[in-house]
């Protein structure tokens, strides 16, 4: 899977506090031992200090957005503190802590990673465990038992991952169905009125213009009654009056990109679409529609995945034959920029058409898209 969330789930969180709060009270209810060379109180002021440091480097893993190498940083920092616990106070139970860190790596890295990950912590437990520990019968055992326990917490984590992964692809796709309904059902629209425009203009406007010129056929003869010239008069208006209703169906073709736009930011519930389009914006051509909306969709995935934006802004005008589009959000680039398939998806949309895409970061740090199509 490709997809790193930015956060563990919440459920995970508070599980993972109260097992370590659990362990600290069992840790500080029991008589410490030391070997002889160190004071009692040193080995106190040793374990405090682990478990406390094992707090620490989870709420950092946890609250502070990370890249994956500092993540791996922090999960490297409690595994530590676990090997610690295990070594100077010989603490048996502290190896339950070690189910957080596998918990995290299920979350954050790949399977290769997360069995490398696994395989290195208990390798290192049992070396502790082996070394230190000669009271223990069976130390491969001992640490199978807990390894056991760390694949059962991997199973569970990666399985919501999972789910919840399928199912932002499924509001991704309800998204681009909705989307690509409204420009059916505008194409379709378009073409009714476009069908009606021809039939008026056809059959009833041929119609209505040999009629007038039959009136003008007949007051040519001789004088006419009054009721002939106002039949006359009133033909000729409904005459203009149609060829206007025609103008008027043919001039309301278009696509309605704001219902479209909206389908598409619905599936995401954390992310608000703030829109902009100009008055005078008039879409005709399915090709500009489906481009504009493609990007859009594009970004909207990105601020929310990437960025953590809470609002996206698109602004859409017209600059003569050119559909001018600007993108923007509330968010924040984590990383270096490096364009990658969804903002080169997004450029060659736009190059397609004889336009083309910018980005920049802004003064906050936000990403901002401007691009451009003829339309």
């Amino acid at each position: 899977m490709s997809r790193r969330f930015l956060v563990l789930p919440a459920p995970f969180v508070l599980v993972s506090l109260l097992v370590w709060l659990t362990i600290g009270i069992e840790l500080w209810s029991r008589p410490l031992f030391g070997t002889g060379l160190v004071a009692k109180s040193s080995l106190e002021l040793v374990a405090a200090g682990l478990h406390a440091g094992l707090l620490v480097f989870f709420l950092a893993a946890v609250l502070i957005p990370s890249r994956a190498v500092a993540r791996c940083g922090w999960m490297a920092g409690q595994a530590l503190c676990v090997m610690g616990l295990l070594a100077v106070v010989r603490y048996n139970s502290a190896a339950v802590l070690l189910i957080i860190v596998a918990g995290q790596a299920a979350q954050w890295l790949e399977r290769t990673w997360i069995a490398a990950a696994l395989l290195a912590v208990n390798v290192a437990m049992y070396g502790v465990v082996r070394a230190l520990w000669s009271d223990l019968p069976s130390p491969l055992l001992h640490v199978l038992l807990h390894a056991s326990f760390q694949l059962f917490a991997v199973a569970l984590i990666w399985f919501a991952r999972s789910a919840e992964e399928a199912r932002e692809r499924l509001a991704h796709i309800n998204a681009d169905l909705l989307a690509t309904r409204a420009l059916l059902s505008d194409s379709a629209r378009d073409a009714e009125r476009l069908r009606m425009a021809r039939e008026l203009h056809d059959v009833a406007g041929h119609k209505l213009t040999a009629l007038v010129l039959n009136l003008r056929a007949v007051a040519q003869d001789g004088p006419l009654d009054s009721r002939l010239v106002q039949a006359q008069t009133l033909t000729t208006e409904l005459l203009t009056e149609l060829r206007g209703v025609v103008q008027a169906l043919r001039a309301e073709r278009g696509f309605d990109l704001e219902t479209a736009m909206h389908a598409l930011a619905a599936p995401l519930p954390g992310t608000r679409l703030s829109l902009d389009l100009a008055p005078d914006l008039h879409i005709e051509d399915p090709r500009v529609a489906e481009a504009l909306l493609r990007v859009v969709q594009e970004a909207l995935t990105n601020s929310a995945r990437h960025a953590e934006a809470t609002c996206l802004s698109v602004g859409v005008s017209r600059d003569g034959s050119q559909v001018r589009l600007r993108i923007d959000d509330d968010g924040r680039v984590r990383e270096p920029l490096k364009p990658g398939h969804g903002l080169q998806g997004m450029q060659e949309r736009l190059r397609t058409l004889g336009g083309d895409l910018t980005t920049r970061i802004t003064a906050r740090g936000s990403l901002q898209l401007e691009g451009w199509l003829r339309g």
